[in-house]
């Protein structure tokens, strides 16, 4: 048994077909499908059910991808701490959820590079949930999200607590009022990020806490899009304090509810048995320092 042979049964795994998997494998689809017919001569069982163009795991296979992934994580682990040395090249991969990417990571990684010049680090922005499943399947050294993360295989660190501001556009009948309540936000139509965004899970929790069910008008997978939409008055939300931004203000109010003080967990996690790396430890020392841009207003 060879790990190519492993990887090439993941690639089969993960795209469901033969001829995807042998090109993401670089190798050609007859090739690659003999390696796995010689594993499961070797192993004595069918990795996958053959239905034409499709390939689909058997209950064999199923067993034998939950022990490959953790081999290969494993080799991965062993390799990075055999060549974890001060005089290489590094190499580590971040994870952001979409409400915090944009406006945190690009002072933290021009930070990186005047700090540890040697240290290359990759961008994976997407939902938490798939942060998590991308963090425990060996994907990901380190990621920034918003509470909660309750895997019990991930290790939370607490980093701060960031503002949540009600944003209405420039010209709203609310940027007029003194004090604006959460009762105010409960006549008004929101703009929030898809259901599978924390940040919108917590608006909606938010307005559950203050007793009334929110008028959910768009559903948007950038904030940027929510901002345009706010910006034309198609409705009202809540965003980070930390999403404020310099142009916003020709166009868009953040305002803080009187009644209330919506605040979000910002923490960073990671693998409890994954080796961490050099450079892993310290990117996290530059993400532990807070918001590396000064116009920031997150921590509290």
């Amino acid at each position: 048994m060879e790990l190519s042979q492993l990887r090439y049964v993941l690639a089969v795994a993960e795209t469901g077909n033969f001829t995807r998997a042998a090109i993401q494998s670089h190798i050609s689809q007859p090739s690659l499908s003999q390696q796995i017919i010689n594993l499961e001569r070797e192993l004595g069982h069918k990795l996958f059910h053959r239905l034409g163009r499709k390939a689909v795991p058997t209950e064999a296979g199923n067993a034998f991808l939950e022990r490959a992934r953790r081999i290969l994580f494993e080799v991965e682990d062993a390799s990075k701490e055999l060549g974890d040395s001060p005089t290489f090249e590094r190499k580590i991969t971040v994870g952001a959820i979409q409400s915090i990417a944009p406006y945190l990571l690009p002072g933290l990684i021009s930070r990186c590079r005047q700090r540890f010049p040697n240290l290359q680090v990759n961008i994976r922005e997407d939902f938490k949930n798939t942060l998590i499943q991308e963090m425990l399947d060996g994907e990901l050294d380190l990621a920034l999200a918003a509470r909660p993360v309750t895997d019990p295989s991930i290790h939370v660190e607490t980093l701060w607590n960031e503002k949540l501001l009600l944003v209405v556009a420039k010209n709203h009948p609310l940027t007029r009022k003194p004090n604006v309540t959460s009762d105010d936000l409960a006549k008004e139509t929101l703009i929030l990020q898809g259901s599978s965004s924390s940040l919108a899970t917590q608006v909606r929790a938010f307005c559950g806490d203050h007793h009334f069910e929110p008028r959910i008008g768009s559903r948007c997978s950038q904030i940027a899009t929510v901002k345009a939409l706010v910006a034309i008055n198609a409705g009202v939300s809540i965003l980070p304090a930390g999403a404020q931004a310099p142009e916003d203000h020709d166009t868009l109010a953040y305002i803080a509810l009187s009644d209330a003080e919506p605040t979000r967990e910002i923490v960073v996690f990671r693998h409890m048995q994954r080796y961490q790396s050099r450079g892993a430890e310290q990117f996290l020392s530059l993400v532990r320092e807070g918001p590396a841009s000064p116009g920031v207003p997150a921590i509290t």
